[in-house]
């Protein structure tokens, strides 16, 4: 729904855009309008066309009639829509389809006149842009991005934050019948022959990762397949055995069969068996250590072209989740200062595990301000549904613990230990019981942090009060501390203090609070 902000401009849901993408597709043409944070950018519209303009393309090498008609009605109105949405920054690009058919360049005439500024990419521009996508969604992502769109397969290498020279191959899901003519073993040994002679090496051990409608459709089978409790393909992953198993599950299962799947589009239905066979070859030529799913390719890789290195040097994930929790009343400043009152009931050693912590507080805050009945419930599928970057299965459901243990639900959701081990999960439930603690000792206020302390002493958890504040500590509180020491195995402790006697913040709190001031 559009509105306007403050200043008179036209919004949508009252989020001001911070831009569009219309992507020129070989089998789609589509626009997003984006929105949110820079560094993880939601989305606020979503719409596509399709076209099919590769359809015809190796019959004769021309972008059919028909196709060329339903794109540019579809460009007609996302022309429109950006028009009265005041979008200002647009990016037009195509790909594939437009950059190998004979018309292509009457056809950018045609979008042109609609006045839009259409960008061709080249193959290698293409699979630049996905991987820089891919690396916007997974910032240590090591391995190769395989995109497929509906007229070409770009592979790409990726590693330390950077993009190695990728190739763009003629190996679209529109193209894949014809590569094989019916005949998988056919395909695949086209396929090998083309990946082998022109595909870029992964350097090391890595990671797969495929971006592209039909992949997020062969991710949405599998998780079928394994019953996999989260609901967003993005970041899902399987190891290469798995994903093996997978293909070969694909092999023996009949188009109608697929076709019954909800979750599966049915524009995709008809590619994901010669999509599964790419898989497989993909699989023997790079043998992975896991294939990841990355809902993020080449429009995120243009937005990620936008942004200056200090937002792009941003956590993908803090960001997200600060900008939705603000907006639901949580304080990014009030979390990280509770992240630091209870930094020593934490001894974990888990990498990345005090940015999943600060995320965690976060929408523990936000639960807390919906009604008491849908808290639980509310926060829990944020952590598990809502569209997270560079956060594991396993992070997802630790955020979800921390939320739980936070409105005293220690029974945990079943889902949660599919997802992730038993240490995990009561390293979470620690941090939901300490953001319970903080925020019931003193309202929330920042003064009752500031005159309190919580440290380890030898075997007690022990609440230090500053004698002004010693009122705080009543029936509630008491019950809070000896449920976290208790689930910590120390015992509780609590003490009055002068002002001035109380213990210093820990080297962690300060590096806390920097962060955030940052």
């Amino acid at each position: 729904m559009a509105r306007k902000d403050k200043r008179g401009r036209s919004t949508i849901s009252g989020s001001e855009p911070l831009g569009a993408i219309i992507d020129i597709g070989s089998n789609t043409v589509r626009l997003v309008i984006y929105g949110g944070p820079p560094r993880a950018p939601s989305i606020l519209f979503n719409e596509k066309v399709t076209a099919r303009l590769g359809r015809d393309l190796d019959a004769n090498g021309m972008l059919a009639d028909e196709s060329i008609e339903l794109a540019l009605a579809g460009l007609e109105r996302f022309a429109l829509l950006l028009a009265d949405l005041e979008v200002k920054r647009v990016d037009t690009v195509a790909t594939a389809a437009v950059r190998d058919a004979k018309n292509g360049k009457e056809f950018l005439a045609q979008v042109k006149s609609l006045g839009l500024e259409p960008r061709l990419l080249s193959g290698l521009d293409e699979a630049t842009y996905s991987a820089q996508g891919v690396l916007g969604a997974f910032p240590i992502a090591r391995g190769i991005v395989a995109d497929i769109g509906g007229g070409s397969l770009e592979l790409v290498p990726v590693e330390d934050g950077t993009v190695g020279e990728g190739c763009s191959l003629p190996a679209g899901t529109l193209r894949l019948p014809n590569l094989g003519g019916g005949d998988r073993s056919k395909l695949r040994d086209k396929l090998r022959k083309m990946i082998g002679k022109k595909a870029p090496e992964m350097a090391g051990e890595g990671d797969l990762y495929l971006v592209g409608g039909t992949w997020r459709a062969l991710a949405a089978f599998a998780r079928d397949r394994s019953d996999f409790p989260l609901t967003d393909p993005h970041g899902f992953m399987m190891s290469r055995e798995d994903a093996g198993d997978l293909v070969k599950t694909l092999a023996k299962t009949d188009i109608e069969t697929i076709r019954a799947n909800p979750r599966i589009a049915s524009s995709r239905v008809e590619s994901l068996p010669d999509a599964g066979q790419l898989l497989h070859v993909l699989l023997k030529h790079y043998e992975p250590q896991r294939v990841v799913i990355s809902a993020w390719g080449l429009r995120e890789g243009l937005m990620m072209g936008r942004i200056d290195p200090y937002q792009l040097s941003q956590d993908p994930l803090l960001a997200g989740v600060v900008d939705f929790a603000e907006s639901r009343g949580a304080s990014a400043l009030q979390a990280t200062r509770v992240a630091g009152w209870t930094v020593d009931t934490v001894s974990s050693l888990r990498t990345g595990a005090e940015r999943l912590r600060l995320a965690a507080i976060m929408l523990g805050m936000a639960a807390m301000q919906t009604e008491p009945n849908l808290r639980v419930t509310q926060g829990v599928d944020w952590a598990l549904h809502k569209r997270w970057l560079s956060i594991s299965p396993e992070g997802r459901a630790m955020l979800a613990a921390a939320i739980c243990a936070n409105s005293n639900q220690l029974e945990l959701p079943e889902m949660l230990p599919k997802l992730a081990s038993k240490d995990a999960l009561d390293e979470a439930v620690t941090w939901g019981l300490g953001l319970r603690l903080a925020r019931r000792l003193g309202a929330g206020s920042a003064r009752s942090l500031d005159a309190t302390r919580l440290t380890r002493e030898d075997d007690a958890l022990v609440l230090t009060l500053a004698k002004s504040h010693a009122a705080l500590y009543g029936p509630p509180t008491e019950r809070d501390l000896a449920q976290l020491a208790a689930h910590l195995g120390l015992e509780p402790k609590m003490r009055v203090k002068g002002e001035k006697k109380l213990p210093e913040k820990g080297e962690a709190t300060v590096l806390l609070d920097q962060q955030i001031k940052r």
